[in-house]
C-alpha cells in the first residue's frame, strides 16, 4: 500500500514538474513581446491635446515613447507643453496605461496619468508625483536615479521589458514592472 501511494505520489510530482516546465516559457515570454511602439502606434494613441484636469493641454509628439505587446495593450507617454496653462510647474508628462504597472513603487492600473518632477538638492535624483489626468488626484511619489556611466540624454523613454525595465527621462532611469504580466 506504501508503495502505491509513493508511486502516485512521484508520479503526481512529476507531472507538476513537467506542467511548470512547460508554464515557465510562457510566462516569462509574456514580458518578452513587449517591444518599442512604432511612430505610427504612438500617434494613434496618445492626444495632440491632452486632457488634464479641466484642460486640454498641447503635446510635444516628437518626444513621444512607449511599448506596446503587439496586442493592443501600450504603456506609453509624452511631453506636455504647460505654458500658459494651470498646470505650468506642476506637470511636465502625460502618461497612458493600458495594463497595471508598478513604476517606483506607485502601482497605476490602466487609465491616464500625469506626472512632474524636481530634482533633489544632491542632483543625483528626481522626485517624481503621478496624479490622475482628468482629476489631478495624486496617486503617488517616485524617486528616479542618475543613471551612472555616460548614457544618451532622452527626454522620455520607456524601455521594453526584455531590454531594460526602467523608464528614462533625461539622465535618470526610473524602475518598472509589469503588474499585468505576472
Amino acid at each position: 500500500m506504501k508503495a502505491k501511494f509513493a508511486t502516485r505520489r512521484m508520479a503526481g510530482v512529476a507531472l507538476l514538474l513537467s506542467l511548470c516546465a512547460i508554464a515557465m516559457p510562457v510566462a516569462w515570454g509574456q514580458k518578452s513581446d513587449w517591444r518599442p511602439a512604432t511612430d505610427t502606434e504612438l500617434a494613434a494613441l496618445l492626444p495632440a491635446r491632452a486632457p488634464v484636469e479641466k484642460e486640454h493641454i498641447e503635446t510635444e509628439m516628437r518626444t513621444a515613447n512607449g511599448i506596446t505587446d503587439g496586442k493592443g495593450r501600450f504603456i506609453a507617454g509624452v511631453i506636455l507643453i504647460t505654458a500658459g496653462y494651470s498646470a505650468d510647474g506642476k506637470y511636465s508628462h502625460y502618461l497612458v496605461v493600458q495594463t497595471p504597472i508598478r513604476i517606483g513603487g506607485v502601482i497605476l492600473p490602466a487609465g491616464q496619468y500625469v506626472f512632474g518632477w524636481q530634482k533633489e538638492k544632491d542632483g543625483e535624483s528626481l522626485s517624481l508625483h503621478f496624479h490622475e489626468a482628468l482629476t489631478g488626484k495624486l496617486v503617488g511619489n517616485a524617486q528616479a536615479h542618475k543613471i551612472v556611466g555616460t548614457t544618451r540624454v532622452e527626454s522620455l523613454r520607456i524601455w521594453p521589458p526584455s531590454e531594460k525595465e526602467i523608464i528614462q527621462i533625461g539622465r535618470y532611469m526610473l524602475p518598472y514592472e509589469l503588474e499585468g504580466d505576472r
